[in-house]
């Protein structure tokens, strides 16, 4: 069986890693993938947006199975056209992705079928969204409807703060046509989780929790980034909390995408605050997050496939999926000015690295070797029996690379072990 992966980045490579173990397998193309994907996979320079490519090359190469997993292609709608020349699919339709590819309707459909998540405002003119916020209380987060690479979100400390988002992203077209219309949402508070979840248009069968890192440095300060590191299970998603989220909030949002006559098939993310009122979602994302699929793939026991086949084939009901009772931490290791401006080709050196699992997601390989590509460049994921363990493990491995400016955070997993994650 030869199976087409759309992406280049550590997601695409955790994906790739782990439908590598099936022993129907036979190629794997990534289009465009990267140089510590090509280890994994045929790597094809097709970037993931080129969808008349894409589509191209998935025919002339007889796919048997395609897994989209950016999101700008799924919001573009390429499984839609995959899926009309008969080359079945794991991701969403473009009419389903749309619950990442706008922050309003996911906002809209969230109020509508009472799903919790904060107030909000919608504004499509700025001296409309101006007016608003000079009525309320700061902190306020600021976001662009679009997609914007996860970075178009603000947490704005003070009114002026609020201000300068605002006409930054509507009149500075900071995000482009993403920052045009704007969200205005009232700030939570409370720990954040991620649980990513499979999904087939009617059943929702939750992964494994993980807690993401999102701040550039140490202590959740710095700007905003993909990620710079996670850790799974989530110590602060307590079976109860569980039982919650599945009966206020992960059933019914695929029952709500299912009534707009949008079913959603594929792996869905929901962005959760545990606020003192009980879980609420802070966003969606229609893929497996990044750097999250790095620590809940590896401890996934079910083969991918399969899961995979039962989303598409709407049978999801039906198929196990189960996890390992160990604990994940994924380190990323990323260029020095990262999200901001950082160099690249540098050259990536690796000494002794132990157990741990290396994703790529900025290289690229030269006939000298490995090179920086992009802002993060590795995730090196530690699998262990306890959450200590494997943060331990992570960062002893991340001693064994080496490339000029590289950085990475130095508490990744410090507030889950803080919160009771099994030392």
């Amino acid at each position: 069986m030869d199976i087409l992966v759309v992406g280049g980045g550590g997601r695409e490579h955790a994906i790739i890693k782990q439908l590598r173990k099936n022993p129907q397998v036979d190629t794997i193309y990534a289009l465009p993938g990267n140089g510590g994907i090509a280890a994994d996979a045929v790597c094809q320079p097709i970037a993931a947006m080129d969808l008349d490519q894409i589509v191209n090359f998935a025919q002339l190469k007889q796919v048997d199975f395609a897994v989209v997993a950016p999101d700008d292609p799924l919001v573009a709608g390429l499984v839609d056209r995959l899926e009309a020349i008969g080359i079945p699919c794991f991701g969403p339709t473009q009419r389903a992705a749309m619950i990442e590819g706008s922050k309003s309707f996911a906002k809209r459909l969230m109020q509508k079928y009472h799903i919790p998540t904060a107030a909000f405002a919608v504004f499509d003119e700025q001296e409309a969204a101006l007016r608003y916020l000079a009525e309320q209380h700061c902190p306020i987060v600021i976001k662009a409807d679009g997609l914007a690479l996860g970075k178009g979100v603000i947490i704005a400390a003070t009114q002026e703060d609020a201000q300068a988002a605002v006409i930054d992203m509507m009149s500075g077209q900071r995000f482009g046509k993403s920052g045009a219309r704007v969200v205005i949402e009232e700030f939570l508070t409370g720990p954040e989780v991620s649980v990513l979840a499979f999904c087939d248009g009617k059943t929702v069968r939750p992964m494994i929790s993980s807690m993401d890192h999102k701040r550039a440095l140490d202590g959740d300060q710095g700007l905003n980034t993909g990620g710079m590191g996670t850790i799974a299970p989530n110590p602060y998603y307590t079976p109860e909390i569980a039982a919650r989220c599945m009966a206020e909030i992960f059933q019914p949002t695929v029952d709500a995408m299912a009534a707009e006559g949008r079913p959603f098939c594929g792996c869905l993310y929901f962005g959760l605050m545990l606020t003192p009122d009980g879980p609420k979602v802070i966003e969606y994302n229609c893929r497996f997050g990044d750097p999250e699929a790095q620590v809940v793939l590896p401890l996934l026991e079910t083969d991918l496939l399969e899961i995979m086949f039962a989303c598409r084939e709407g049978r999801l009901a039906e198929q196990p999926v189960s996890f390992r009772a160990e604990y994940a931490c994924c380190l990323v290791v990323a260029s020095g000015g990262y999200p901001q401006q950082y160099r690249k080709g540098l050259p990536i050196e690796f000494g002794d690295i132990g157990d741990a699992i290396v994703y790529h997601a900025g290289t690229r390989a030269t006939e000298y070797g490995l090179e920086t590509a992009g802002g993060r460049v590795l995730g090196l994921t530690c699998v262990a029996s306890s959450l200590r363990g494997a943060i331990d493990a992570a960062y002893r491995a991340v001693e064994g690379v080496h490339f000029d400016g590289m950085y990475y955070r130095r508490d990744i997993g410090a507030r889950a072990l803080e919160a009771g994650g099994r030392g």
